[in-house]
This record gives C-alpha cells, structure tokens and sequence, in this order.
C-alpha cells in the first residue's frame, strides 16, 4: 500500500494545523482506501494522483459519493476535457436550465458551464469534480421525488416517499447516454405531464395580465342583468367557460358556464352565483399557479407505480375512486377528517387486504377517553349502545365500574359496538393495515354526504356508497360480487372477507387535478397543507413566472 504520498497530503495537514481533526482523519482513512483499491496486493505499486487525492478528500463529506468514487478508482465523470464528461456537462447545463419549467427552484450552473482549462490545479479540479456529481444527485433527486421532505411540512403528510439509491443513481447515468438518462428522470405519469401544460397555461395568463375585472359581491342568477352580470360574462370568457359573446343578461349560456365552473370546483352546481361560487372565481391566476407547483411536487413524491388497480382517496375532492389502468371504474363521495387538532386525515400509500362485513366498532382510544369517558363520569349508563370490556375480552356490567375512579390515562377498558345498522361504521370496513389507524367505512350518518364540504370524521373515510365500492372491488375475484357480499351480510355476524387481489391505497390532498380529457379542476386547502408547501417551496427559491405580455 502506498501511504506516503496520503500522509504527505497537504489538505491533511492542513486541517490539521487548523484543528479541523476529525475532517483529516475522514480524508486520510479515504485516501488510504484508494491507495489499497488501486494497488491490488503482489502488483506494481501505482502512485496515488493529487486529482484522486482531492477527489478523496471532497467524496468523504458524502456517504453515497465516497462509495461511488471508490469503487470507479476515483476517475472523473464531468472533470476531465474528454468528450464524454463533455456531453455529460452540457446535459446537465441543459436539464438545469430548464427545472424551473417544472416547478423547481433555480440551480448554479456557473460551476458546470466554467472552462475546465481556468481551473488552476488538480485539487481544485477534483473537487469541481465532486460537486459537479453533488449538484447531478441533488437535480435527480429533486426531479424525481421532490425537492421537500414531507414529514417536515406537515405532521399529517407521512407519506414514504420512494427514494432511489444515489450510487445507482450516479452509476447508471455513467452507463447511459446523458441527455436521455436526464430526460428518464421527469416523472413519466400522464398526470404530471397534464399539470405542467397547465402551468404553462397559467404562466401566459399572467403574462397577458390575468382574467380581467373580478366580480363583485352579490348573487347572479338567471333573469338577472346589470354591470355584475357584464363582468361575470367577461370573466367566465376569459377563463374559457364561456364562448365570446356581447350577451348583457344572465342567459341560458352563461347558467351552463357557471355550472362547468361550479363542478370544476367543487362547488353545487345549481347554476346562480352566490358569495362561494364568486369566492372561487375571483381567485387569481398567480394563485391557481401555487396550486399547480405544489401538485407537481406532490406528484414527485408519489413517483413510483401505483397498481394496475389502485384505490385514490383525495382528501380535498372528498372522494373515493377505484382506478384500473389508469382509468375511474369507480366513484363515490366521501366524508374525511375535521380540520382541527388530530382529526385531520393523515396522507399516506399502503394496501387494502380485506373487507370486514357486520363490523364490531372498537372505539379508539382516544374517542373513549376523550368523549365517551366524561359522559360515563356523569352518567354510567350513557352511551348505552357500547359495551365496556376489560383487557381479557369480558363485558363488563357498568353497575360494577366507578368511571369517576378513573382518568383518561389511567381507563382500564376498551369500548366495543356490536355489529348493528346503527353501527359507527356502518355495515361494512375496508382494512389496509396502518398505525394511523385509518380504514374507508360505511357510516349511518347518510346527510352528511349532501354537505359541499365534508370534514366531519376522526380522520378515517366514511363512503357514500360503500355497498357498491364492496361489488366493484369483489368483482375480481367472484362472478357474483353482490350475491357473496349479501350472502355474509344477512348473518348480521361480524366476518372478514380477504381480497385475492390485494389493492394499493392513496390517500391523497390534491387542490389542483388534472381532467383526463382536459381541463383543470380545482379544491379548497381544507387543512392548510398546500399552503405550507408553497412557503417551503418558495424558501427553496422557487418562482412564480409570468411568460409573454
């Protein structure tokens, strides 16, 4: 092994001498490596060059890089004048210039697009080199994932992003035609590719100074005429609702404009423009346009294959659907979380296994010690439709409990309700096992599904239509999906129903959704989340663009 030129090392030395000891023992332990990688035993001594020295040195701040460098023999894959690194360079020079178009924030590029031949030594070129593949993992990354973590937004965004491996990252683009391995990167989902026309969209509406005059306050309705209903034509043509027309009265196209635009939003779509609907129409171009970056950013974090058959619950949307091939099969309303303290529905990707039919409602623990607790202290017969049991299993008489002996921390028993039409959960659950604890589920409380905005729940999904969510989802694997499911449901006893085909769950919060044919629709931030992306988004530098004028 060849240590003296290591040991010599000015940059060990170096720090050294500043005191910087734990940064020189990293560069001697992986230098010391590179002189044991290059020099296989019983071969010819091979001199250790200050480009891999330095290459070292620059690799060992990062886990993933000092691992690449060291298995390749610390070679150069952007730091060198031959015309490979070259193409690599101007890839991604180009790939970097144009990440704004995707929603994400600016990137230095002075680095790649300097003259290697200005670089004065081979420790300032290796360590070009090192942040040349720094600043590739980061674009790869943040192209494919998102540039956010998360959990760190929102404490109720757990989901898992999909991380790739970095060394395979780096090791494959070396393999592989540079322009093209970049361009693989872009997330490839038909979603992504709809919102980044609509993005660019936006950007020209903001360049030519917007939709035009906002509507003022009031309620349009048809019959009506005046200067509100002059301005409201104008706007509904200016976001293409409404074909151009001189028409000064509330007539039966514009009724039609307002309900495309009521269902484009989330809105009833009764066709008079009263404050909700004038709300969402006076919103601004600038402001669509965060909604869309955060939904490409969203979508980043859920790059990866979602099934064949997939079940999307969009928390916004308040909707449930089972898609087969990239295609709705399936739709229902639903109700989700409030919007307030731990109610809030968490988003996350997991797997539904089964359906329980007749379920028994195991009240959770915090709904028992929170809310049931208090009532059972006044009165020990309330609640009288769940059953008290204790941690073996056995119902215990309420004559025989002084729930005032107890607080919420220190409550011995569980509360049970049995399988009943009255039933919390209806007569019908649908199980992909999480520790948030949240399932899809029936519920008796039907009204709540008329209401424009739905965020009632403790955070699970209570459905609409939960018998004809059972059918469709059954029907892959029986030819009589309703026959099987009533034939349990007439026993009135709780039992579990596996699916053959197990099927991947999204719960989801998406403002801005792409339509298939066309179109853009678009929801209230019910919880807030998106607009704590877009702060966290704009921190990282990103933009809003205006494009022509």
């Amino acid at each position: 092994m060849v240590l003296y030129p290591v040991l010599r090392s000015n940059v060990a030395f170096g720090a050294l001498r500043t005191g910087k000891i734990a940064n020189a023992l990293r560069v001697l332990m992986a230098l010391a490596l590179l002189s044991t990688a290059i020099v296989p035993s019983g071969a010819a001594a091979q001199q250790v060059t200050a480009l891999m020295q330095s290459i070292a040195e620059a690799a060992s701040k990062s886990k993933d890089l000092s691992e690449f460098y060291r298995a390749t023999g610390y070679k150069p894959v952007f730091a060198d004048t031959s015309s490979r690194a070259s193409s690599r360079r101007t890839a991604l020079v180009r790939a970097l210039r144009d990440a704004p178009a995707h929603g994400l924030a600016p990137y230095d590029t002075t680095l790649l697009e300097a003259n290697l031949r200005s670089i004065k030594s081979d420790r300032d070129l290796g360590r070009a080199e090192v942040q040349m593949a720094q600043l590739f993992l980061d674009y790869a990354r943040d192209m494919q994932t998102g540039q956010l973590i998360p959990s760190k937004i929102d404490s109720g965004i757990v989901r898992q992003v999909p991380y790739r491996d970095a060394i395979d990252v780096l090791t494959n683009f070396t393999k592989s035609n540079p322009a093209g391995y970049l361009r693989k990167l872009i997330p490839s989902s038909p979603e992504y590719a709809r919102l980044l026309k609509e993005k660019a969209t936006l950007e020209k509406q903001l360049g030519s100074g917007g939709w035009g005059q906002q509507v003022p306050s009031g309620k349009y309705e048809p019959g009506a005429s005046g200067n509100g209903v002059v301005i409201l034509r104008n706007r509904l043509i200016s976001m293409g609702y409404l074909p151009r027309s001189a028409a000064a009265s509330y007539d039966g196209a514009m009724q039609k404009a307002v309900q495309q635009f009521q269902l484009r939003h989330g809105l009833a779509a009764d066709g008079v423009a009263g404050d909700g609907t004038i709300r969402e129409m006076n919103v601004e171009p600038a402001e669509r346009l965060t909604s869309v970056l955060v939904a490409l950013e969203r979508e980043r974090w859920i790059n990866m294959p979602l099934g064949k058959r997939h079940i999307r619950v969009n928390i916004t949307d308040f909707t449930a659907k089972i898609i087969d091939n990239d295609r709705v099969t399936f739709s229902t309303r639903s109700v989700v979380g409030a919007a307030d303290g731990d109610r809030r529905t968490p988003e996350f990707s997991d797997v539904m296994e089964h359906m329980v039919i007749n379920p028994t409602w195991n009240v959770p623990r915090s709904i028992a010690t929170k809310e049931y607790l208090p009532l059972l202290q006044k009165n020990a017969n309330a609640a009288g439709h769940l059953r008290v049991v204790d941690n073996r299993g056995r119902t215990v008489p309420r004559s025989a409990v002084n729930f005032n002996a107890y607080s919420a921390s220190t409550f011995p028993f569980s509360l049970k309700q049995p399988p009943s039409d009255g039933n919390a959960l209806g007569l019908v659950k649908f199980i992909f096992p999480n520790k948030y604890n949240i399932y899809l589920h029936d519920t008796p409380a039907k009204a709540l599904f008329g209401r424009e905005t739905r965020a009632f729940s403790h955070g699970c999904i209570r459905l609409h239509q939960p018998f004809e969510f059972a059918y469709e989802l059954l029907s892959k694997q029986t030819n009589d999906p309703e026959g099987l499911f009533h034939a349990h449901l007439k026993t009135g006893i709780e039992s579990v129903v596996p699916l053959d085909d197990q099927v991947p769950v999204h719960i989801e919060y998406r403002t801005a959704i792409a339509v298939p044919n066309g179109g853009m629709e678009y929801r209230r931030d019910v919880y807030g989340r998106d607009a704590k992306i877009w702060a966290a988004l704009q921190k990282q530098g990103v933009q809003l663009r205006a494009v022509g004028g």
